[in-house]
């Protein structure tokens, strides 16, 4: 197997991945069904960081055809499942609230099956994001993103108000009924990937920077009590 690179979706580690933590196995069948000749893949990738150590796994169907004489091949992948995360998403630490993963989760889930209902789901979890982060609740999720606009710069204030009318084509419906607006697979991704940028810059951002200045505070008391011994003993002695 060619190594390549990997991203894993539970540490967010960047890795080469090799035969060490590869795997894959097929299975053909043919059991007289009307599309013959069927090849099904199971692709396991284990992340080669040692604090993390999770693996993936996905499946896929393809048509498994007689290109030439004696030579059967897999064609390309009709039908495909990421069954460990249970979508292609990422896992997100547990400091962002849960309901807001749930969201998130889900609309990954869903969107290849429904992409209008994964683009409600993107809108709902962004209404959670707001009133969570922000501490902003309104009656409407259009007056909630308008509360914030002074905020977020103006380019995600803009990709945040189109999250909210996507949405709102699964949310509710056209008052001509017979008008039909479809949501696409990869639009519905693109919602994704918005909310993932925004746990990024909101909740992960902010821990790492409660993160850093803990320590720098830690290492100048550290560093405080090291020059003055006696001063630190006192002081405890005295919080004692």
């Amino acid at each position: 197997m060619q190594a390549f690179r990997w991203r894993c979706p539970f540490c967010e580690h960047n890795a080469t991945i090799t035969d060490e933590n590869y795997a894959t196995s097929r299975f053909e069948f043919n059991l007289g069904s009307k599309y013959k000749h069927q090849a099904v893949r199971l692709m396991a990738i284990s992340c080669p960081n040692p604090d993390c150590r999770e693996y993936t796994l996905s499946a896929s169907v393809h048509d498994h055809v007689n290109s030439t004489p004696n030579r059967w091949s897999d064609l390309e992948a009709k039908q495909t499942w990421q069954l460990i995360p249970a979508a292609q998403m990422r896992v997100f630490p547990e400091y962002v609230p849960a309901a807001i993963v749930a969201d998130y989760r889900e609309a990954c889930q869903v969107r290849d099956l429904s992409p209008k209902a994964s683009a409600t789901l993107s809108r709902r979890c962004l209404q959670g994001m707001i009133r969570d982060f922000w501490g902003v609740t309104k009656k409407r999720l259009v007056d909630e993103i308008d509360a914030i606009e002074e905020k977020v710069d103006p380019m995600t204030w803009a990709a945040i108000d189109a999250v909210r009318k996507i949405g709102n084509i699964g949310a509710h419906m056209e008052k001509n009924i017979d008008l039909i607006i479809d949501v696409e697979p990869q639009e519905a991704q693109l919602l994704i990937g918005l909310i993932e940028t925004l746990v990024d810059d909101w909740y992960i951002a902010k821990h790492l920077r409660e993160q850093r200045l803990v320590g720098i505070t830690k290492l100048a008391g550290d560093k405080q009590a090291a020059r003055n011994p006696q001063k630190a003993e006192n002081d405890g002695a005295s919080e004692g």
